[in-house]
């Protein structure tokens, strides 16, 4: 039996996959987690066996909540099931410490296959996400900007070409208006970019941000 901590701000979401659980027979749902402080009690667990971990959730979130896990449960593996594309998070999640990223939209076919993989021992990510892993690992040639930028930075940066405004990012992350705007500054210096509309292009440009559907 597979002991699974469901870390997810939604409840629509969390039943539905609870539902989609009980049906494999060898899964049982043993705790849940609504935010980054809750994500972080639950990991302690002595009777979890893996962590389904949502990256956007109130208060420690993201990256840094994968981190914080792993350094928390060094041996529980964590699966992210996100909204997020690949290109957004998915190397930058696997070097935090996940095994395994998946996104929503691909959660009802391949949700129960990862879980399985994950808790075996064994990472489940795509050709695309180990592709990038390895070329990551290999010596550069070139140095992409926003490979410079922070965990936090990335994150800020992830939320602005998404069409978030200032206010509403230091909402999410709690954090200050003023710190997020120092955020964004820094993020455009680091990338040797003047605006938030260059940011945008860049991100298309590279595939950081999900096209909007019409």
């Amino acid at each position: 039996m597979i002991r699974i901590v469901i870390a997810d701000d939604h409840t629509l979401v969390r039943e539905g996959l609870k539902k989609i659980l009980e049906c494999a027979g060898n899964i049982c749902v043993v705790g849940e987690a609504i935010d980054g402080s809750e994500t972080i009690v639950q990991a302690r667990r002595d009777d979890c066996d893996l962590l389904l971990l949502d990256m956007s959730m109130p208060g420690k979130n993201g990256v840094e909540l994968i981190r914080q896990v792993t350094e928390t449960a060094p041996k529980l593996p964590i699966l992210v099931l996100t909204m997020h594309e690949e290109g957004q998070y998915a190397v930058r999640a696997i070097r935090a410490g996940a095994r395994g990223y998946l996104t929503k939209d691909c959660a009802g076919t391949q949700l129960l296959g990862a879980i399985q993989k994950v808790a075996a021992g064994r990472p489940y990510i795509s050709m695309a996400v180990a592709e990038q892993l390895a070329i990551d690992a290999m010596p550069a040639t070139t140095n992409l900007p926003h490979k410079q930028l922070s965990n936090r930075e990335y994150e800020v940066f992830t939320m602005l070409v998404n069409g978030c405004s200032i206010t509403d990012i230091a909402d999410v992350l709690h954090l200050s208006v003023k710190t997020i705007s120092t955020h964004k500054t820094r993020i455009l210096l680091k990338m040797s970019l003047h605006s938030l509309a260059d940011l945008v292009q860049y991100a298309v440009a590279h595939r950081l941000v999900a096209l909007m559907k019409t």
